[in-house]
């Protein structure tokens, strides 16, 4: 977690111990649902928070005007608090245009973390 965003992390410099006898470690992130990079310095002897990060596959059943989606998994179970994905930029033409209107089964992989979901990758069958 970087300022309050669940984060991917892409590396991490540690600095050398300065005068007042810490050293620093630099996290180069991106954010798990707006891809955008974030940088955080913190001294090595302080924890950092990790969210916990659940992905899930669910089929379109319908997309409404809004592209709010209804989805169903494997036990039948549905759900219709997610829309369509706006990040990145294009998905949400290409899942309807793969979806055509019902006549394609279509899976999205809704992520989950920190209390917000999102979808991050679909697939036709």
């Amino acid at each position: 977690m970087i300022k309050g965003k669940p984060c991917k992390v892409l590396s991490i410099s540690v600095s050398k111990t300065g005068k007042h006898g810490h050293a620093k470690c630099n996290f180069l992130a991106v954010d798990i649902f707006t891809g955008k990079k974030l940088e955080d310095m913190v001294p090595s002897t302080h924890g950092t928070t990790v969210p916990v990060v659940k992905k899930t596959e669910w089929e379109i059943i319908d997309i409404g005007d809004e592209d709010e989606l209804t989805l169903m998994d494997e036990s039948g179970d549905q759900k219709t608090d997610v829309n369509l994905p706006t990040i990145p930029e294009g998905m949400d033409k290409k899942i309807r245009e793969a979806w055509n209107e019902g006549e394609n089964q279509v899976m999205v992989t809704v992520q989950a973390a920190v209390g917000l979901e999102q979808v991050v990758a679909f697939k036709t069958l």
